[in-house]
Order: C-alpha cells, then structure tokens, then sequence
C-alpha cells in the first residue's frame, strides 16, 4: 500500500482537518501527489506547504464548500485546466447534526445531504469516465459505522453514511471489470473535530473506542489496495456491527435511541 500511488496524483476532499489530513499525511509519506480542497484556504495553504517540505512531494490546493452545488464541477475544473491526471478520489468531506430533527436547522440537514451524499455521487461521476477510460482508478468514500443502522438523534447523518456505504459497494462490483477500484471506509468514533462540530462532544461512551485518524487512514488505503469494496476500521466496531445483524433491527435503533438521547431534549440541536 505505501508505494500504491507514489508519483501518482490523489485528490482528498476535507483535507484540512481529522481523517481527511490523515488519508493526505499517509499519502505524502509514500510518494502521492496531492490535490487538497477544504472550505478553509489558509488551513489548506497550510498543510499543503507542510506536506511539501516534509515529503517533497507536489501539492495543489482549490478551497470549495460542497455544500455548494457547483463545488465540484469547480474543482474538476480546476483539475482539468491544471492537466492532472487523478488516479485516487477520495470522498472524505463531510459533517453530522447531533439532536432532534425537529429542532435542526432545515438547511444545515440539507447542506448535510449534499455534502455526504450528493456532491460524493457527483466527484465520483466527474472523475470516473476518465478512470473507465484508462482502465486505472481509485475511489475511497467515507462511510461510517453509523451506515449499517438507524441512529435516533443523528438520524440524518447516518442515513447518508448508508447511502455512502450502499452506493459505494454497488459502484465497486460495476466497475471491477474495468480495472477500477472503490471501497467505502467505516470507521467509528475517531479523534477529530467531528464530534464537535456535530454537537455531540459531551457523549463519553463511544471515548475508550475511539481510534486516531491516522490508523483510520491507513486502514483504508489498505483495503482499497487490497480491492476491497468496504472495511469497517476497528475490531471491536467490527464486531458490534456482526452482533447488531443477530437482533431485529428495531431493537437495535431503540438501544442507539437510548445511548443518544440528550439529557436535556430539544437543547442539542440549537
């Protein structure tokens, strides 16, 4: 896996923080060129210069905000009119809502779809003709843990970790044939800024689990190097996700309802 993409070009959405900087730091490290893109420009102008001086590698950076819906045609543009050829699209972006849907933000639930889910089918459907085309290509997508149930209280998120997971795995045997490669990553609770940005910073019970961004990453890579279609980071999520198929699925979704429901109802949405 670490000469995989030397000398190659990866472009890695989500770049500027947890396991997408992790995914672009074990990239860098074996030789990858990489394309960054974030919202935040001084972030990305950041580790992109890092990643230069520390592995001597070519670096790109285009700061797009997926909630957009011209986003990533913007960043294929940007691609194209550079002329880089990319050989691994990773789909990382992407952000949860903890609380009550009722008390979200509408629009913050539907920037949360179009990043997680639509700007991912449209990456993949700008960069994947040219990937058929030269029998050669990568695809890694974010899934979750939270693919493989409904999660009362995240419900959103983790629906579109489904549709990532699904869309993932389907897309992975279409294009098998053809020399292309995609996997869906799972990883479960991760040290990164998600859970805070989600607003479920103060859920403690996932901490003694949690795993760093950069063995996520590196399970990742290995499994789409290895052709796999999906990998669940994690013996111990692996497990839970083997154990939660063994019980009717409403059971499971009332024991997640019951690990997730804020103390205070209604306060964790605002």
């Amino acid at each position: 896996m670490t000469t995989e993409w030397r000398g190659k070009w990866a472009l890695v959405t989500g770049a500027s923080a947890g396991i997408g900087q992790a995914l672009a730091r074990e990239l860098a490290s074996a030789g990858t060129n990489l394309i960054l893109t974030a919202r935040r420009q001084d972030r990305l102008d950041q580790f992109a210069s890092e990643l230069r001086s520390a592995h001597n590698v070519r670096t790109e950076v285009f700061a797009a905000d997926l909630a957009q819906l011209r986003a990533p045609e913007e960043i294929f543009a940007f691609t194209q009119g550079l002329g880089l050829t990319v050989d691994l699209l990773i789909n990382n972006a992407g952000f949860g809502q903890y609380g009550e849907v009722s008390q979200a933000e509408p629009q913050r639930l539907l920037d949360m779809v179009q990043v997680n889910c639509s700007a991912v089918v449209h990456l993949t459907r700008l960069y994947l003709p040219a990937m058929l085309a030269r029998r050669s290509g990568n695809i890694l997508i974010l899934a979750s843990t939270a693919s493989f149930q409904a999660v009362p209280y995240i419900s959103v998120y983790a629906a579109t970790k489904a549709f990532d997971l699904l869309f993932a795995e389907g897309l992975a045997e279409e294009v098998r044939p053809h020399g292309v490669r995609v996997c869906a990553l799972c990883p479960g609770s991760t040290e990164s800024e998600f859970h805070q940005v989600a607003g479920q910073g103060h859920l403690k019970f996932a901490e003694p689990r949690r795993e760093t961004a950069e063995k996520v990453a590196r399970v990742g890579l290995a499994a789409l190097a290895a052709g796999k279609s999906s990998v669940i980071s994690g013996g111990g999520n692996a497990f839970g996700v083997v154990m939660q198929r063994l019980v009717p699925r409403s059971l499971v979704t009332r024991i997640a309802g019951g690990m997730f429901k804020p103390k205070d109802p209604g306060s964790a949405s605002k």
